[in-house]
């Protein structure tokens, strides 16, 4: 099979403007870039009211492997089939990082025949939202720290500072830096790091923020420091908050773009579920409810990661209801739920990968047991994706399509959207047509806000994670009593951990049992509305691998960009 980047450049690009007036959204709304994608106007409203409200349908998966699982691959192939079988869609996806996309893992623009395109647009700055939401970022960071420097008339206690400096490049070496060296003038020294932009509570707040005025309310709850009597320092008492809401005054609006069926996708906000919440923008969902049958919307990594922040803190912000939810599995990564193979990213996948091993899918099923376990626990119907692989065995599919069946799935689909577009996907297409219309979605987040932190976490480390409890450290323990005096014991919480593993460690596979969640500490993010948890060893800041992929990454003599993937 061709590259994905010769796949996408041999579709036929249509006008946006035209295929926008074919969907019915107003060509006025629209501010272009090019030719290739355009900013939607938050505004945008359909000539006519829809009859029928928008059903709301969430792409998740197994935990994911090196031997892929291909999640967008079907969030935007499922749009591409519910448009194949009458029913008018659109995928709502996450704009990608550079950082993977120098890094190992490459580009999330889809793949085969299931895209959007162009892919060396979409992978590369696109729009510049995410320069927007560092330039944001850095300017508050420049704010504190000159604050501080000039008389420091806030009384910020420089060792409180918690805000971090983003970047979107995979850099280790600012994990811990020193600042303020040099002399006076420079600053006043101390200990920070760099975070990767989409770990930013900036883009948190772009992505939870429901417009212009709630957007700019969000900017100024930063809590960024603590005076001397334990008083929170926020962006609005530094005046900043108004300065970053104007640099985010176009990155507010989403971007569409067009797939490789001639369909629209909404591109918006920052990936990344492991250390952020992982999903794609409030406004984009809203905007595409008003001018769609079907939003299909992608959550970051797997069910236990991306989904339950979508269903805890994405569903509870923007008022929308999933109508069901389709778990993507592989057999081949299934098989590595085993703990059998030794599957390592970047490197070739062992070639008994590709042989039929019956007991080994079996024993990985317990990976996608969980995950399907964890969709439930919500309320929400779950259909499984079988993405099918050319060296998959008709014994290893029906495996896979039984236990999912035996776990609770109300369907199990085989799926080949990626070797064929919306026609590989008209069963799963059908099947979630069927469940969005039953009725039988009774969707409830996993735990109370008035519930404590500790519970919280307890809740989600036993029932989603498969934990027997939860470790906290003196630093997590007193983060927690600092927070719930200072009044952010209600706010949801977003977990920081491992995405490949249901637990906190990476090298416990399938379905984990008889273990303890140790969480090292909490931060607040006061203006997305949540609280961080970290569990683990994960770090804000990923590092670049041996063999990184901007290696493979150039130009030819044309201009055009070579070695994507």
């Amino acid at each position: 099979m061709e590259s994905d980047l010769a796949i996408a450049r041999a579709v036929p690009l249509r006008p946006l403007p035209e295929l926008a007036a074919r969907f019915g959204i107003p060509v006025e709304s629209l501010i272009p870039y090019g030719h290739t994608r355009a900013k939607l106007r938050i505004d945008a409203q359909p000539a006519k009211p829809r009859a029928q409200r928008a059903r709301y349908v969430l792409v998740t998966a197994i935990t994911p492997t090196p031997a892929g699982e291909g999640k967008t691959v079907h969030t935007i192939g499922l749009s591409l089939a519910l448009n194949r079988i009458g029913q008018k869609a659109v995928c709502t996806i996450r704009q990608p990082s550079m950082g993977p996309v120098f890094g190992i893992k490459g580009g999330a623009a889809g793949g085969g025949q299931s895209q959007v395109v162009p892919m060396e647009d979409f992978n590369l700055h696109l729009t510049g939202d995410f320069h927007a939401v560092a330039a944001a970022n850095n300017l508050l960071a420049a704010a504190i720290d000159t604050s501080i420097l000039l008389d420091n008339p806030l009384g910020i206690v420089p060792e409180t500072v918690r805000w971090k400096r983003v970047l979107d490049v995979n850099d280790r070496a600012l994990r811990e830096i020193e600042i303020g060296l040099g002399g006076p003038k420079n600053g006043v020294p101390r200990k920070t790091g760099f975070e990767i932009t989409p770990a930013s509570e900036v883009m948190a707040i772009l992505g939870l923020a429901k417009d212009l005025k709630d957007l700019r309310a969000r900017l100024g709850r930063i809590v960024v420091a603590e005076r001397a009597d334990g008083s929170e320092v926020t962006a609005e008492d530094l005046e900043c908050a108004g300065a970053m809401a104007a640099l985010l005054g176009e990155a507010i609006h989403p971007t569409i773009m067009q797939t490789t069926e001639a369909t629209l996708a909404f591109v918006h906000t920052g990936p990344f579920a492991n250390i952020a919440h992982g999903n794609s923008s409030v406004i984009g969902d809203q905007v595409a409810a008003r001018f769609f049958d079907y939003v299909v919307t992608e959550a970051g990594f797997a069910a236990d990661m991306g989904a339950e922040k979508f269903f805890d803190i994405k569903c509870r912000t923007s008022g929308m209801s999933p109508d069901c939810a389709v778990v993507v599995a592989t057999v081949r990564a299934l098989k590595v739920h085993s703990g059998r193979f030794e599957v390592k990213q970047g490197k070739p996948m062992p070639p008994e990968l590709s042989q039929e091993n019956l007991d080994a899918l079996a024993e990985g099923c317990a990976n996608l047991e969980a995950q399907i376990a964890n969709v439930r626990a919500f309320g929400v119907p779950v259909i499984v994706a079988v993405n099918r692989f050319h060296t998959d065995t008709e014994r290893e599919i029906a495996l896979v399509r039984e236990r999912a069946l035996e776990a609770g799935a109300t369907e199990a689909c085989l799926s080949e959207v990626f070797s064929r577009g919306g026609e590989g996907g008209r069963e799963l297409a059908e099947a979630v047509h069927r469940a969005a219309h039953s009725g039988k979605a009774q969707f409830k987040p996993i735990y109370e806000l008035s519930e404590s932190l500790s519970a919280k976490v307890e809740r989600l480390a036993t029932r989603i994670y498969g934990a027997d409890g939860v470790d906290f450290s003196e630093s997590a323990q007193a983060d927690i009593a600092r927070l719930e005096k200072q009044g952010h014991g209600k706010l949801p919480i977003c977990v920081a951990k491992s995405q490949y593993s249901l637990s906190h460690d990476a090298t416990k596979k399938g379905r984990p049992r008889g273990y303890r969640f140790p969480v090292r500490e909490l931060r607040l993010s006061a203006g997305a509305g949540f609280v961080v948890v970290f569990a683990g060893d994960i770090m804000t800041m990923p590092g670049l691998g041996k063999n990184p992929g901007y290696r493979r990454v150039d130009v030819d003599e044309q201009g055009l960009v070579k070695g994507l993937f």
